[in-house]
């Protein structure tokens, strides 16, 4: 009986993922897996690392779904604390460099391994964008992209750091400072961007600043880092920021983003898209015969824009590296695309958006209208009562829906899932103001925001075309 190999770089999200179902459809006996881990543990929830961080969840093992001795029981021979260093695609061989920590059956730290594959996925996740500034690789400067990074600025906290810089105003950068408000660690965050959450539009970005300032989250805003600051001992003292200003902290830690962790797959002769990417077809198969890819390394296919789009989501991640395992354990499954749907919480605020805004609606070229809408989560009457608000954006004459922003207090963001679940199947703001959703006064007014939007969408369609 011949046994193949397969070889799985990346033990988080979509490698295990990948890595799980493949061995539900192929026994040891006929496939082997291997799967290299650069940290230490696997399947975990990088998502979760804030609200650790804040105290809200248990860590870190907590935030393991799976760990590397669970893979292990499955028949995933799991090496932890290997980096793969290289990808031969003709000799079909990857080459892993062995890190302290790692199992000392492995070998010695520093010295490397390499194994052959009948198919590789790879699953190298993304890397946080690292400004090109001075002292950002001081000691004090963390990310938060790893359970490793979760871990090193939990233990900052815990050991008396009392003033924190966040470079990023983004999700995470929104996130880490909810987790220092929650600690009672005063927070500044620093961003070259006029608003926070840029993937929002400037109008709602506005409107979050407001909220932000008023939990006490100081925003230094179209003014990004410079410097990090040091002091004599080289540890991580500040921000100078592009006006010059000095923003005092023990701790720095950057929420700029993520980019995809391709330089593997590029080393490797391995195609990659305008976005860096990872190129795949819906199968998650790349161009190279027996390379696999999924996550947060892979380019999507946007199903509104019909670009190619980053989408660095565990969600993604898990769909995909789903996909890839049946695929290679003798399935068949594809991988639809993504349209952009996100959300996130700052204390009390909630914010989501799914499909395109204004500015990626003007650059894939669609034509639109918009409608913005206040309304509550309950019945006006009912206890508890909050404020919500929904943007939507439709195409012209056919009142397509195109994207929809909600932001509010407590009960407002799932409702995105809504008009997700519209916006991915075409639909019209006429047939999104139809849809019987449920009703009840503790859960929405007879009218429910999502509908109201709907309306206001359709009317302002409607007034488009008597316009002509």
């Amino acid at each position: 009986m011949v046994i193949r190999r397969l070889v799985v770089v990346g033990g988080d999200a979509a490698g295990m993922a990948a890595a799980a179902q493949a061995r539900r459809r192929q026994p040891a006996e006929t496939l082997q897996i291997v799967a290299f881990e650069r940290g230490r543990f696997t399947s975990y929830s990088a998502c979760g690392i804030p609200y650790w961080i804040a105290g809200t969840v248990d860590g870190p093992d907590g935030l393991v779904a799976r760990s590397p001795e669970e893979h292990r029981r499955q028949g995933i021979d799991v090496r932890t604390c290997h980096e793969v260093i290289a990808l031969d695609t003709a000799a079909r061989t990857v080459t892993a460099r062995i890190l302290p920590g790692a199992d000392p059956a492995a070998g010695e730290p520093g010295s490397t391994v390499t194994v052959p594959y009948d198919d590789v996925v790879l699953a190298t996740g993304s890397v946080p964008t690292r400004p090109p500034i001075d002292g950002v690789d001081a000691p004090g400067v963390f990310g938060v992209q790893t359970l490793e990074d979760g871990v090193a600025l939990r233990a900052a906290l815990d050991d008396g750091a009392r003033r924190v810089v966040v470079v990023g105003g983004g999700y995470v950068g929104l996130e880490v400072a909810e987790a220092m408000t929650v600690r009672g660690v005063p927070v500044t965050i620093v961003d070259l961007a006029p608003t926070p959450i840029a993937t929002f539009d400037p109008d709602v970005g506005a409107e979050i600043a407001e909220v932000v300032r008023g939990l006490g989250i100081e925003l230094v805003l179209s003014d990004g880092a410079a410097a990090i600051e040091t002091g004599p001992d080289g540890h991580a003292t500040g921000v100078r920021t592009r006006s010059g200003r000095v923003l005092p902290a023990d701790a720095v830690v950057l929420g700029l983003g993520v980019r995809p962790n391709s330089a593997l797959a590029v080393a490797a002769g391995v195609p990659v898209g305008p976005g860096g990417g990872i190129v795949t077809d819906q199968r998650m198969r790349t161009p190279v015969p027996g390379v696999w890819a999924a996550g947060d390394c892979v380019e999507s296919l946007h199903r509104v824009s019909g670009q190619r789009v980053v989408a660095a989501l565990g969600t993604h991640a898990n769909k995909q590296g789903r996909v890839a395992g049946i695929n290679l354990g003798g399935g068949y499954a594809t991988f639809p695309g993504v349209i952009g749907t996100a959300v996130t919480k700052i204390c009390s605020l909630e914010v989501a958006r799914t499909g395109l805004t204004e500015r990626e609606a003007q650059q894939a070229g669609f034509a639109y209208v918009t409608a913005t809408v206040d309304s509550t989560t309950r019945a006006g009457y009912f206890p508890d009562t909050q404020p919500i608000r929904v943007k939507l954006l439709a195409e012209r004459r056919s009142g397509r829906l195109l994207g929809a922003q909600i932001w509010g207090q407590e009960g407002a963001a799932k409702r995105i899932d809504v008009l997700a679940t519209a916006i991915w199947n075409e639909m019209p703001v006429d047939e999104v103001l139809g849809l019987d959703l449920s009703y009840a006064p503790p859960f929405a007014p007879v009218w429910d925001p999502v509908l109201i939007a709907a309306r206001k969408a359709q009317e302002a369609v409607e007034a488009d075309l008597r316009r002509g």
